[in-house]
């Protein structure tokens, strides 16, 4: 399992309590011996100054994966913020556990299971009031269900942001379809090239909710 083996790379090369070794040895690993679509260096630079930006105190990661992003949002999130990641993936879920506790951030809730079962319960299960920055990296067919799904919940409300990555590739034709139409946002697409590429074009979106969101019921 390639993820695993990233992680065997990562313990034995990276500084343990270091963000930024931690997440330049992923870089080395799946640019030089095997891809893994984590977010990568370039995209990642844009999601570090998103994050710095809105200092949110509230944030969810959809997609853990094997941890790249976890530790990436974590590092740049203010003294008191907490992060809910989900990874429905038992396996990749297991290495985003070890990754998030090698680099030193033992406060942050992972929850495995699929997304489309965490939004509805946040708020019963982990008293979730309001929801400062989402981030998308999971399967692009749930992107329009899940971000539908936020909607209604409650959670989002003026200045929320939500970013989504391979938006273009390989794509999420009908989220993008939906937020041009929804009204509810400002939003605008970041292009880059797909993490550890040089010629593929992707990009992600970034959305800031505009208007009161209305409610479910």
């Amino acid at each position: 399992m390639k993820e695993e083996r990233a992680y065997q790379y990562v313990l034995t090369h990276a500084t343990p309590g270091d963000p930024d070794s931690i997440l330049d040895t992923f870089d080395n690993w799946c640019s030089k011996v095997e891809f893994i679509s984590n977010i990568g260096p370039k995209k990642g630079k844009i999601l570090d100054r998103l994050l710095m930006e809105q200092s949110p105190l509230v944030v969810l990661e959809l997609g853990a994966h094997c941890g790249y992003s976890t530790v990436r949002i974590a590092r740049a999130l203010p003294l008191g913020a907490r992060l809910y990641s989900v990874e429905m993936d038992q396996r990749n879920a297991a290495i985003t556990e070890k990754i998030i506790r090698l680099a030193g951030f033992d406060d942050d809730t992972l929850i495995v299971n699929p997304s489309d079962e965490v939004i509805p319960r946040l708020q019963s299960d982990y008293g979730l009031e309001r929801l400062d920055f989402v981030f998308m990296d999971h399967w692009k067919k749930c992107y329009l269900p899940d971000l539908q799904m936020l909607e209604g919940s409650g959670l989002l409300g003026k200045g929320s942001v939500i970013v989504a990555d391979n938006v273009l590739f390989p794509g999420a034709p009908k989220f993008l379809r939906h937020i041009r139409k929804s009204g509810l946002y400002e939003w605008k697409i970041h292009r880059a090239t797909l993490e550890y590429s040089k010629g593929i074009r992707d990009g992600m979106a970034e959305l800031q909710i505009s208007l009161p969101v209305p409610s479910a019921g």
